[in-house]
Formats: structure tokens, C-alpha cells, sequence
């Protein structure tokens, strides 16, 4: 069954924005640690943004100081505005939920159980 859904890709321009969102009818993301995820092609997935039920917040160096990950007020939505792309940020972006709290600088695909199956994101010059 599908628990994560995203949401938001598409076609920019370099120097543009978009907004992503990762929905779900299946849990309470009030509970869950929630992250972002994209996978560039033919390189590994990355780490990106993540939003712990706590309210705290952390992100990759990938993107950082572009990005802002926030949770929607109906609590079901987690979202990932991206400011300021460049085609190197052309990648398939998931979005990732684990109930665990991550307190390690370290961030790994393995860490999160549940996935969804992404949306591309393409950046053009």
C-alpha cells in the first residue's frame, strides 16, 4: 500500500522555485520524523531536509540555505520549498518518515521505514 505520496515536481528554469509535498492518509505525521530525499542519476540517493516531530529541523549540504522543509497546518502534509535551483539539483526527490528521532549529523536512506516513490524535479539552464 502506498503511505507516502509526493507531489510538486516539475519542469524550472534555472534560478527558479518549487514547492514539494509529501502527503499521507495512512499514519500521523505528527509522530513521525519526515525527511527528503533525491537520487540524481546515476548517483547515490542523498539527504536533503528533515522535520522531527519535535519541531526540529535539519538539512543536508547539498542544499542548504535554498531549502525550507515545514510541516501543512492540517498535519498530514510535509513540505519542501526549494528556492534559487540549479540543474545539478535535477534529481527524483522522496519523501521518507521513520518514527524514530535522529539525533546523529548523519542521515541514511536505511534510517527511514517508510518511502514514497518520488517526484522528478528537472532544472533546466
Amino acid at each position: 500500500q502506498v503511505v507516502l505520496v509526493e507531489s510538486g515536481g516539475g519542469l524550472v528554469q534555472a534560478g527558479g522555485s518549487l514547492r514539494l509535498s509529501c502527503a499521507t492518509s495512512r499514519i500521523t505525521f505528527s509522530a513521525y520524523t519526515v525527511a527528503w530525499f533525491r537520487r540524481a542519476p546515476g548517483k547515490e540517493r542523498e539527504f536533503v531536509a528533515e522535520s522531527s516531530p519535535n519541531g526540529q529541523t535539519f538539512y543536508g549540504d547539498s542544499m542548504k540555505g535554498r531549502i525550507t522543509i515545514s510541516r501543512g497546518n492540517a498535519k498530514n502534509t510535509v513540505y519542501l520549498q526549494m528556492y534559487n535551483l540549479k540543474p545539478e539539483d535535477t534529481a527524483t526527490y522522496f519523501c521518507a518518515a521513520d518514527s524514530s528521532i535522529f539525533v546523529s549529523s548523519i542521515r541514511l536512506p536505511h534510517q527511514y521505514n517508510l518511502w514514497g516513490q518520488g517526484t522528478q524535479v528537472t532544472v533546466s539552464e
